[in-house]
């Protein structure tokens, strides 16, 4: 019933059509009195609703497929408390190990917790200062320095950039790889040219009204990610604009989405299905005995040239 290697598969699988015929269920609970271990990982992200944290939960699923583990998933829309319940329900069930997207304000006395109650902890996507632990994450600075300075190669001098929080350090990264590339280029960056908080579409879109009243006119944007990049792009068509031309747009994460919208999204990818995979091995090596040290590791983002972005033309 263990899979082991030492069966053959043919008496394998006669055993568990008869375990099932039967009606047998595995104890779970009485296996981890043997093995102390539950065979339970926790996974809590802030939306899996986004395209982004489905890609690492994909990747996360087939690593810990490997080793016969199950996962429980939870969103915390960035509700502290709604992660701690989480991280509590984990506790009780003697899950083995969790793997976290912070909420933000997350504290690392949380992350202590976790661990000095005997539950491994791997951050992804997000880190928490002062926390301990391995986090996995795109070079977010990097990566939006990548996307800001293909606008800047074009011709553009007005940038703006759309959504983030400072926060969240994947938010202050970003922002900090925009006012970077800006500087080092020796242009102007405007309070005015910033618009904080857009993270989905439906705000993308929302943010077009503010984007296009900069009386200064950008003639291109720095988006969040692509769904805020996909959002602009349509409230800038519905304003008899042509994303691409009037205005340059690039996104952030290269969601399948990204290629297939009109126009195609100049992005940046992310690593996220590599910051899943890698975050799943380390909790796996955590469970299996092997040391392993806190700190964060970064994946180095690419830059995905599209049809979204152009040489700046006055409007």
């Amino acid at each position: 019933m263990r899979d082991s290697p030492l069966v053959a598969d043919a008496t394998r699988e006669r055993i568990k059509d008869h375990a099932r015929a039967i009606g047998y269920i595995y104890n779970r609970r009485a296996a981890s009195l043997r093995t102390s271990r539950s065979g339970i990982v926790g996974v809590v992200v802030h939306d899996i609703m986004n395209p982004f944290f489905a890609e690492i939960l994909r990747s996360i699923e087939t690593e810990l497929d490997r080793s016969r583990q199950t996962f429980l998933l939870s969103n915390h829309y960035d509700q502290l408390e709604k992660q701690r319940t989480f991280i509590d329900t984990l506790l009780q069930l003697g899950a083995d190990g969790v793997i976290m997207s912070p909420a933000i304000g997350t504290p690392s006395e949380d992350i202590a917790m976790v661990e000095g109650n005997g539950l491994p902890a791997v951050l992804i996507a997000r880190s928490v200062e002062g926390a301990d632990v391995p986090v996995f994450r795109g070079d977010d600075a990097y990566g939006i320095g990548l996307a800001t300075n293909h606008l800047i190669s074009l011709g553009h001098t007005r940038i703006a950039m759309i959504g983030g929080t400072d926060q969240t350090s994947t938010g202050r990264d970003r922002y900090h790889g925009y006012v970077n590339a800006m500087e080092a280029a020796g242009l102007e960056v405007r309070e005015g040219w910033r618009i904080p908080g857009p993270r989905t579409k439906q705000a993308g879109f929302e943010a077009t009204q503010r984007f296009l009243a900069i009386e200064e006119k950008p003639t291109a944007a720095v988006c969040w990610n692509d769904l805020v990049a996909i959002g602009l792009m349509n409230g800038i068509l519905r304003a008899g604009l042509t994303p691409g031309v009037d205005i340059s747009v690039t996104g952030y994460d290269d969601l399948e989405e990204a290629v297939i919208a009109t126009p195609a999204l100049t992005t940046v990818w992310n690593g996220q299905r590599e910051v899943g995979r890698r975050a799943a091995r380390t909790l796996l090596d955590r469970l299996n005995g092997v040391e392993v040290h806190g700190g964060q590791e970064l994946i180095r983002p690419e830059l995905h040239v599209r049809s979204s972005t152009g040489v700046p033309r006055e409007r």
